[in-house]
């Protein structure tokens, strides 16, 4: 993990990103790259073919049998990144674990119901079901202001 710090300059002054790091790894050039575009982005793999994926594109995330998958509106992605990378990198996004083995985009989510045993039920606009567990609930509903 790395330190954050935050600066409020004057009006006059310059503002600027600075970061110091002891290597330049892939996850600091991926901050870097969400900088400069503004839009944070996962890469993907479909069909032996690499694509860089916006994060609001994303409906969400599954690990299956130690594989990632991205699901989009009507396409599906594996990625090498397991789910606690996508939480890393993905930070301050609408992306939101929902379950050991699950991140939703909360953006994507048309309505919440609740379901047994204190879990939720979302409803994402592709129309698809994904379950808030019960661990993750107290967590979802105030990252929604609920």
């Amino acid at each position: 993990m790395f330190k954050v710090t935050i600066r409020q300059v004057e009006p006059s002054v310059e503002e600027e990103i600075v970061i110091k790091c002891h290597e330049i790894t892939d996850e600091v050039l991926g901050v870097v790259e969400r900088l400069k575009s503004g839009e944070a982005m996962i890469l993907g793999s479909r069909d032996s073919e690499v694509f860089r994926i916006p994060v609001k594109e994303i409906y969400y995330v599954e690990s299956v049998d130690n594989k990632t998958y991205i699901y989009l509106q009507k396409s599906v992605y594996d990625t090498r990144l397991k789910l606690y990378e996508i939480e890393q990198q993905c930070g301050g996004t609408k992306l939101f674990r929902c379950s050991k083995s699950m991140i939703v985009n909360i953006a994507k989510i048309r309505s919440v119901t609740p379901s047994v045993n204190g879990r939720f039920e979302a409803k994402l606009n592709n129309g698809e079901v994904v379950i808030i567990s019960r661990q993750y609930v107290a967590a979802f509903k105030k990252k929604i202001g609920m």
